[in-house]
């Protein structure tokens, strides 16, 4: 038997039905500046990536694990470091701040335990990870470890890495 012509349009309703729904964007959570943007201790950390331009990089698929200073590590910095770090014409140093946070992929803290690694940042420079005692990149700490957000990994540390 044939089917009638109300079928087969609601056969072809239902099937758009389930291509849209299938092409629409999953919400399985935040990304990294979702994450970052709603805890107030990174809110300098927010205005920088927003200042230099990164907001839709870090929001992109990654993955992309972030060493995420916290408001007190960029105050502890020398007496007005990033007022002068987020004027436009500061832009490029502040972009090469920013991706010397940044490593490609997701590495969790059990990735790094019990490691020395010498890790290439996005910003093209290595950052010296040991994690025999906790976890320390170069000369800051990870305070917590493992935010998992939809495109990466952040961990928080105690103070700003600058590249050399």
């Amino acid at each position: 038997m044939l089917p009638t012509r109300r079928t087969t349009l609601k056969l072809v309703a239902g099937m758009a039905a389930i291509a849209l729904a299938a092409c629409a964007p999953m919400d399985d959570g935040d990304d990294i500046v979702d994450i970052a943007a709603s805890n107030d201790d990174f809110s300098t950390l927010v205005a920088a990536v927003t200042a230099a331009d990164l907001v839709d990089t870090l929001k992109s698929d990654g993955p992309f694990t972030v060493f995420a200073p916290t408001n007190a590590a960029f105050a502890a910095l020398p007496a007005g470091t990033v007022e002068t770090l987020l004027m436009p014409e500061n832009k490029d140093q502040l972009i090469a701040i920013l991706t010397y946070h940044v490593v490609p992929g997701a590495v969790t803290s059990d990735q790094l335990t019990g490691q020395r690694l010498n890790v290439a940042t996005v910003q093209g420079q290595n950052v010296h990870v040991d994690g025999r005692n906790g976890v320390t990149v170069n000369k800051s700490t990870v305070t917590t470890a493992d935010i998992m957000a939809t495109n990466g990994v952040i961990h928080v540390i105690d103070k700003v890495l600058l590249p050399e």
